[in-house]
């Protein structure tokens, strides 16, 4: 594998685990309704065979304070308010006919530090995700100029190259941290 496709697969690598980071910072709700709040929840159908919410039932938000969820299977309705109150989102789901309504809470000043301190560790994530691209793309170089393909200098180009994408990830998990803390702690 030539250098510069080692480059092109840690900078992949790196913004798969930003993408990642900023998916989860999606699900951290900040009292206002969001389909991605629920969308990941674990719901017992079908026999014991598990599955995620968005893949047994529609999901909307028919204003700012509620979620709504109509299951394609009625039958799941109970299983997926269970899931719901057992993934310990703060929601407290109400069957009502054939659709489980989520009405959002107003966020209490210690949820939001809660959330705040679960988005810190969800960045920390990513960071480790982006460390071990980082150490991945830095092995397979030097693993490179090992065995003649690339000489000193190329190995060193790219291993400045590969820093410069850690740092450029870093950077923008940390923005994206940053601007979520603020949403979070805003009253």
């Amino acid at each position: 594998m030539p250098a510069n496709a080692v480059i092109k697969k840690v900078r992949a690598e790196m913004q798969k685990a930003f993408e990642h980071t900023l998916h989860q910072f999606s699900t951290l709700h900040t009292g206002k309704a969001h389909p991605s709040i629920v969308e990941s929840v674990t719901v017992e159908a079908y026999g014991g065979t598990s599955m995620k919410l968005l893949e047994c039932a529609a999901i909307t938000t028919p204003d700012a304070r509620s979620i709504r969820i109509e299951p394609w299977d009625k039958s799941i309705l109970k299983s997926i308010e269970k899931a719901i109150q057992a993934a310990n989102l703060g929601l407290n789901p109400i069957v009502d006919g054939h659709v489980v309504r989520c009405p959002i809470p107003e966020l209490s000043k210690e949820r939001r530090k809660d959330l705040a301190k679960v988005a810190n560790t969800q960045a920390e994530d990513g960071r480790v995700g982006i460390r071990s691209a980082r150490r991945d793309g830095m092995e397979a170089l030097k693993k490179l100029q090992k065995d003649g393909a690339i000489t000193e200098d190329d190995l060193k180009r790219n291993e400045k190259e590969v820093q410069k994408l850690t740092d450029d990830f870093t950077q923008k998990i940390n923005s994206a941290l940053k601007d979520k803390e603020a949403e979070l702690i805003k009253v």
